[in-house]
């Protein structure tokens, strides 16, 4: 393995002394922390806990269980082994006394996805001397941004899944007389999609109806609705190269029936217009050189949508990031379930997905993808849903 995986040391002091810290210490314990993966290159679960101190200035160090140590013989740094507890006390002490530690830590839990190490290990920083503080720019910096060939494989399998979903609607409308369930459409979509090159880690979503205002609708065979003229058809999918590359994750919208009624349509144009407002935003930050942050994003798209007098039916955040995991690390679209306040930079990924979702009678969700690439935030796919397609 490579470790660190693309650190440059330059950078990593740059940013260390934004946060105010003297290093990073990344930690991880049965793989409760996707961050050190990402930024150590770790491959295998760490069935010990493992420190790497990342400083300002100095040597990396990494401490590890003497029987994990294979996996740091390429360690470009010093390897610290211990096996008591007593071992591993002694060995954080001199890396961390008397001096500021960025960790995965955010205040009262504020954002889960950074909120990554232990109270306890927290505790234990602290009684050795060290200053515990959040590592969130750094998590941004070098835990969420892509790599060029991350970029190749996120659009590759954008396109292909706008592909697969407007087929899928399609053929499903036109099938409409036939009995096509929620449950049956989705083994059409897996199909489809695999055909297309793409692995799933989890199963798409499809929901006819009412199932459309439960955000994360489950369908459950002999339990699943069948399609019926009149319904609003929501089709949620993603999927990747491979399961280890960065996924797409995109929703499309159907109507069955030839001419959607002016409700619909007045919710799909409201969704619509939220997910390209908070597009447009951070399009315009980039441009001028100006902050931006997920939770501004996620105050423009809510505005749109309140505007409308919607906003007790959005019930979500606007978007999440994304990195290798679908659900990642990094800045997400929230000033609602969580304020994350973390800036967007270039080299990040994440979903913008605003909805509206009326109980009993219909949902509307709108997902794109976007990623800050070195031209620019570049919407994925190329050709976002524009209208509803109908049949």
């Amino acid at each position: 393995m490579t470790v660190p995986l693309g650190i440059d040391r330059s950078e990593l002091s740059h940013t260390l002394q934004q946060v105010g810290a003297d290093a990073w210490l990344v930690f991880d314990f049965h793989g409760i922390n996707p961050v050190a993966s990402r930024v150590l290159g770790i491959h295998g679960m760490a069935t010990r806990r493992l420190f790497v101190l990342l400083p300002r200035e100095g040597e990396f160090t990494a401490v590890a269980h003497k029987i994990e140590l294979q996996p740091l013989a390429q360690f470009p740094g010093r390897v610290v082994s211990y096996a008591r507890w007593e071992e591993l006390n002694e060995a954080l002490t001199p890396l961390v006394s008397g001096r500021t530690i960025a960790m995965e830590i955010s205040a009262k839990d504020a954002v889960p996805y950074l909120d990554r190490v232990p109270y306890g290990v927290v505790e234990l920083i602290t009684s050795l001397g060290g200053t515990v503080v959040s590592s969130a720019p750094l998590v941004t910096r070098f835990a969420a941004r892509w790599s060029a060939a991350e970029g190749d494989d996120h659009r590759f399998a954008a396109e292909a899944i706008a592909g697969v979903a407007r087929r899928a609607i399609k053929e499903a409308l036109a099938s409409i007389n036939e009995g096509v369930t929620e449950a049956g459409m989705q083994a059409e979509v897996i199909r489809a999609m695999e055909e297309a090159g793409l692995q799933l880690d989890t199963l798409p979503i499809v929901a006819f109806g009412p199932n459309s205002a439960n955000p994360h609708y489950e369908p459950v065979a002999g339990r699943d609705a069948t399609l019926k003229s009149g319904d609003v058809v929501l089709l949620d999918l993603w999927g990747g190269r491979t399961k280890t590359s960065v996924f797409a994750d995109q929703t499309w919208m159907g109507y069955a029936g030839p001419e959607p009624p002016e409700r619909v349509v007045r919710v799909w144009q409201t969704v619509r217009e939220a997910r390209d407002q908070a597009i447009s935003l951070v399009q315009e930050a980039a441009a001028e050189g100006r902050p931006v942050t997920g939770a501004d994003l996620d105050r423009a798209a809510r505005g749109v949508i309140e505007a409308a007098g919607f906003g007790q039916a959005f019930v979500h955040r606007t978007g999440h990031s994304i990195d290798k995991e679908l659900h990642g690390s990094g800045p997400h679209l929230d000033s609602y379930e969580t304020l994350d306040t973390r800036e967007l930079m270039p080299g990040v990924g994440f979903s913008v997905e605003p909805g509206i979702y009326l109980e009993g009678e219909f949902g509307v969700r709108s997902e794109v993808n976007v990623h800050w690439a070195l031209s620019g935030p570049v919407v994925t796919p190329q050709e976002p849903q524009r209208g509803l397609i109908t049949g």
